[in-house]
């Protein structure tokens, strides 16, 4: 195993913390917040010191590590920068546990959304940006792990081929800088246009700034305990809508579109769009007497993996709500769930199939979609093998769970929130859960499935392979 090369990668990602925890530092300057500042300052200084031996370490090591190497890379990315990102949590005023701390930067990293602290509203304006700061790193880490590490041709779990044809791994050094740049660019010129325009629907730039981070991460971190106390319009509300939209879409569809691109890969948002609008019109037709925006906040906020809403939707339809979170976003998007492609895939597969019994003789279409792609049989195996590892990761944390103080149905619905990376919601039939009184141990695996739910199951499965199973 190529440890060094491993390092050296490992330590680029902690210095973009040191650059956040900089930040913070000038904001609590700037802001007269200087309770916590001392804080921060140790962020910024155990991961500028940590990058730098890491650095050091992997520098003139063989800068190629294969795919399962790449894996186990992304694995101690999060834990060494949620590590990282625990630190002003637990050194702060709030008398923060270790494992809470944890727990809290593990949540934001991933973009799950779900918190320790009872009363968001009385934290340190700069806690709250170091919250919304963790979201919105995990979320530029997630898309850089899709196009650099998931892009692989030899294990394509995560079907980036089928959607982006610019198939790069972290093997091929000369593309590197220009693929990161672009991603950064993509990402941050769309938080931009989010805050821009939630700024200009008269939301203060303090809660533009974090709602802005939280929604293009897919997060459910808020400056506030409930988003309806900074939506309160109906421009807003189209906003809001919009901003889930962008973050269930492939991040490079409006580039594309800017550039006057072809948009034939762009048929998996295409049909996104139109499957929103469709599971809407369901929910607004059978019950009249909702607000249609409601209801399109609520679709795309689980479509997006958010959460996040302004409105109750009644408990009737949670698990409506809770399955489209199951159904998740765009391949390449921060979204998790199944993912609307593989279940395209196998649902095609199986209708093909069901006509070739009553008519063995005819030649089918298998193209995906309105693209060139064609489904194959290793794309149905994927698909189906993610399926399965989805539902038995689910079950397993519920097991888990059950052990704590939650009936089968609280903890079942937790179970898939967590996998899905989604925070919980009234919409989803959940009372509010208190995340620092569960059982250590809950909160071990909740974290442990939390990354699951990015990397997914079958990731893990080619970790231990290669540990255990060398040849």
């Amino acid at each position: 195993m190529n440890i060094k090369g491993i390092i050296y990668y490992l330590s680029l990602f902690c210095f973009p913390i040191s650059v956040l925890a900089f930040l913070n530092i000038l904001y609590s300057s700037y802001s007269d917040y200087f309770l916590n500042i001392e804080s921060y300052t140790g962020s910024l200084f155990v991961s500028l010191i940590l990058g730098i031996i890491f650095y050091f370490i992997g520098r003139n090591s063989a800068k190629q590590i294969n795919f399962q190497e790449q894996l186990i890379l992304i694995v101690l990315i999060y834990f060494i920068s949620s590590a990282l990102i625990s630190i002003p949590f637990y050194f702060s005023n709030y008398q923060i546990t270790l494992i809470n701390s944890l727990f809290e930067s593990f949540s934001g990293l991933t973009g799950t959304g779900f918190t320790i602290f009872k009363n968001v509203k009385y934290l340190d304006p700069t806690l709250l940006i170091w919250r919304s700061l963790s979201q919105w790193l995990g979320g530029l880490y997630f898309l850089i792990f899709l196009i650099l590490f998931f892009s692989n041709t030899k294990f394509q779990y995560k079907l980036n081929n089928l959607v982006y044809s610019s198939n790069k791994s972290l093997n091929l050094e000369i593309n590197i800088k220009n693929i990161l740049y672009k991603i950064f660019f993509l990402y941050l010129s769309l938080t931009i246009l989010i805050f821009v325009l939630f700024s200009a629907s008269n939301i203060r730039l303090f809660s533009s700034l974090n709602l802005s981070m939280t929604l293009i991460s897919t997060g459910g971190f808020l400056s506030t305990n409930s988003l309806s106390q900074i939506i309160k319009t109906t421009t807003q509300e189209l906003i809001l809508a919009l901003s889930f939209l962008l973050a269930i879409l492939n991040i490079f569809l409006i580039n594309n579109i800017f550039n006057k691109k072809r948009l034939k890969e762009h048929y998996e948002d295409f049909l996104i769009v139109i499957l929103i609008a469709f599971f809407s019109m369901i929910l607004f037709f059978s019950n009249k007497n909702l607000n249609f925006l409601d209801i399109l906040i609520n679709v795309t906020s689980s479509f997006s993996n958010s959460g996040i809403t302004t409105s109750k939707i009644p408990d009737n339809y949670s698990l409506y709500l809770l399955f489209l979170t199951v159904i998740g976003g765009s391949v390449i998007s921060n979204t998790s769930g199944i993912k609307f492609l593989r279940f395209y895939i196998l649902l095609k597969a199986t209708f093909i199939e069901m006509l070739k019994i009553a008519k063995p003789y005819n030649i089918f279409n298998s193209n995906i979609l309105f693209s060139e792609n064609k489904i194959t049989n290793e794309n149905i195996k994927i698909s189906f093998y993610i399926f399965i590892s989805f539902f038995i990761s689910i079950f397993i944390l519920c097991g888990i769970l059950l052990l704590d103080d939650f009936n089968f149905e609280n903890a079942f619905k937790l179970s898939i929130l967590t996998i899905t990376n989604t925070a919980i919601s009234i919409s989803y039939g959940m009372d509010i859960v208190e995340f620092g009184n569960l059982l250590t141990s809950s909160k071990i695996f909740m974290i442990i499935f939390m990354i699951i739910g990015k990397i997914e199951l079958l990731s893990i499965i080619l970790i231990i392979n290669k540990i255990f199973y060398k040849k």
